[in-house]
């Protein structure tokens, strides 16, 4: 499974990425209106594609055909690398088949049925984000909405990666994995909580104890 780091800021993205954590990049408007307000945002994206030199995933700003179209087509102009995010509303499926066909790369969002993520994968789109909190904030579970995206995928043959977002945690990690997601997106706090286990840290408490009693000849 791979992981997006949710960012903006291109110190979070380059430690991500020159750590080796980091299989992609995940920006949405706010995030890069957070990053700084008064730049432009294609400037921006255009710096963390540089950066990141792996696939960034990046919003279109419309939501009928043509404009879809249109900013889709500014955007993927930007870099090789850029996914563009369009959100799978029915005017969306005739630009999500438009642009598949010109070779741009999409992943198709607010996705989280299994019926829309098969009719998105048929349109072309080369993803299908499932935004895991908006659903379950209606009381449902979200790790096993993907499970049965997944398998609808497995049982097809249908060539189109699964994205959860957001995760939040290691046990969500290790549950949107099991559910079959290809690719998760992570924040940097996420990632650095990723790191740590109250068992490591009391392990390497250990380590630095030994090391300092054999150095002060404390050893028997």
């Amino acid at each position: 499974m791979k992981l997006l780091v949710a960012s903006a800021s291109l110190a979070d993205i380059g430690a991500a990425c020159e750590a080796g954590l980091a299989d992609g990049v995940y920006t949405t408007p706010a995030l890069l209106h957070g990053a700084d307000a008064s730049a432009d945002p294609f400037s921006q994206l255009d710096e963390i594609c540089r950066l990141a030199n792996r696939p960034v995933y990046a919003m279109v700003s419309a939501a009928t055909t043509n404009d879809i179209v249109r900013d889709a087509r500014d955007l993927a102009r930007l870099s090789d690398v850029i996914v563009v995010r369009i959100p799978f509303v029915e005017d969306a499926v005739p630009a999500i088949r438009r642009l598949s066909a010109e070779g741009i790369r999409v992943a198709a969002t607010l996705v989280f049925s299994p019926a829309q993520a098969l009719l998105a994968a048929k349109a072309g789109a080369s993803a299908v984000s499932v935004q895991l909190d908006s659903l379950e904030a209606q009381g449902q579970d979200g790790p096993a909405a993907l499970a049965d995206i997944h398998r609808l995928f497995e049982d097809f043959q249908v060539p189109c990666d699964i994205l959860a977002v957001p995760v939040g945690s290691p046990a969500r990690l290790l549950a949107c994995a099991k559910a079959g997601a290809d690719l998760c997106t992570v924040t940097p706090a996420d990632l650095r909580a990723m790191l740590l286990h109250p068992l490591t840290d009391r392990g390497m408490d250990q380590f630095l104890s030994d090391l300092s009693r054999l150095r002060g000849g404390g050893a028997a």
